[in-house]
């Protein structure tokens, strides 16, 4: 897997409250939202966030992931939610977890795409995120020390 750092939302950032992911994209041309620049357009890429350092909370925190696009770089305008996951528990999103692999789904894209994290029932005491785009995708299944057949 090839990750290109123009197409990086995220790198093991730490999230301990509700944020914006550290980049976010410019599709550049407002007026006819596509994802063109970066080459991505009719290509079907793929959302990926993978967890980095398990979150941890005094109480039971989840985290919501979204991607968002909006008409200026900080998605603080008018955001549209192109895809949402449900809000993850906090014991769920361990090293290694994926929480979000789906193919970015068609729409009108304003300028900006980014990730959105929101910590409910929080603050977080720890734990950092990686998200990207990528055009393949890795899909294999990583099982527990000690697995056996």
């Amino acid at each position: 897997m090839i990750l290109d750092l123009q197409t990086k939302f995220s790198a093991a950032q730490a999230v301990t409250a509700s944020a914006i992911s550290t980049n976010t994209l410019d599709l550049r041309n407002a007026a006819t939202p596509t994802l063109g620049d970066e080459a991505l357009s009719g290509r079907n890429p793929w959302l990926i966030i993978q967890t980095d350092v398990a979150a941890t909370a005094v109480g039971a925190a989840t985290v919501t992931f979204t991607l968002e696009s909006d008409s200026d770089s900080a998605l603080s305008t008018s955001p549209t939610v192109h895809y949402s996951t449900a809000a993850i528990g906090k014991a769920t999103l361990v090293i290694g977890y994926t929480a979000v692999r789906t193919q970015l789904p068609s729409g009108d894209y304003e300028r900006w795409l980014g990730v959105r994290y929101t910590v409910a029932t929080g603050p977080l005491t720890t734990g950092s995120f990686t998200a990207y785009l990528t055009m393949d995708p890795q899909r294999n299944v990583i099982y527990p020390v000690g697995f056996t057949v």
